[in-house]
């Protein structure tokens, strides 16, 4: 054997073992780029699902502001009207007259009286419009007197030092009172659905 077929063997031996490691290297770079291939798509389709789930919970966060928002106007727009309503009936009782007016005032001061013993020096305050028609109904009461103004719709606050009493019998706490315990029912009344 001689050394130029040594040297030849060792040329083709070692292009054969490049050629071998480059095919290995061309598989192995084929692999790697699919499996990256692979990752990016994954990347890509996480991506996208976490973006539409994004869009639907600002979707949702929008929409259920918007409810709210809505809820809100229509609970505003609401008490408004109550609100229209329940001075429009404090207008209608200031404007009371003549025989509705005595006879609500009457009995107001009617019970009123309930509550003082009998022989106690009452005094009794009114709206400043109503002093004559207090004054004209006190005259059926011993020791009942007009002690002044008091700024209301109408009606009677009464007192009395003796009973240490004091009660508000106005048509605006009357207001008050069967506003607050029909409330629920105006509202329905109001705005059936």
């Amino acid at each position: 054997m001689s050394l130029d077929t040594v040297v030849e063997d060792i040329r083709e031996e070692a292009h054969a073992r490049a050629e071998n490691i480059r095919a290995e290297g061309e598989t192995r770079a084929e692999e790697i780029e699919s499996a990256a291939q692979e990752d990016a798509e994954d990347i890509v389709a996480d991506a996208e699902a976490a973006v539409d789930r994004e869009i639907e919970q600002l979707r949702e966060q929008r929409l259920s502001s918007a409810k709210l928002e809505a809820k809100q106007k229509r609970l505003e727009a609401r008490r408004d009207v109550l609100g229209e309503v329940h001075e429009a009936v404090e207008d209608e009782l200031a404007a009371l007259e003549g025989d509705t007016r005595e006879a609500l005032t009457r009995d107001l001061l009617e019970a009123a009286t309930e509550e003082f013993d009998e022989g106690d020096d009452v005094n009794v305050y009114g709206r400043g419009d109503d002093e004559e028609l207090i004054d004209s109904i006190l005259a059926d009461y011993d020791g009942y007197e007009y002690a002044g103004e008091y700024d209301c719709l109408g009606g009677i606050v009464a007192e009395s030092e003796q009973s240490r009493v004091r009660i508000n019998n106005t048509f605006d706490t009357v207001l008050e009172d069967v506003w607050e315990d029909n409330l629920r029912d105006i509202s329905n009344r109001l705005f059936e659905q």
